[in-house]
């Protein structure tokens, strides 16, 4: 779960891309600029908040 779940800069949904995006980008080998291009998030804002975002919910909330 990517919390914000919206961009800071123009309000868009960036946190239904999360999951895929840090699946195919972060823990897999494809580019981070050709999976938001897949994903549809054209926005550099948006961008810029999906690749610099660091999951931090399982520090904070570590019991589900």
């Amino acid at each position: 779960m990517m919390i914000p779940v919206r961009c800071f800069t123009c309000g868009s949904v960036v946190g239904e891309h999360w999951e895929e995006f840090k699946a195919r980008a972060r823990e897999g080998d494809e580019d981070p600029a050709e999976v938001l291009d897949e994903l549809g998030v054209e926005r550099h804002c948006c961008r810029r908040m999906l690749v610099s975002h660091k999951d931090l919910v399982d520090v904070v909330a570590p019991y589900q």
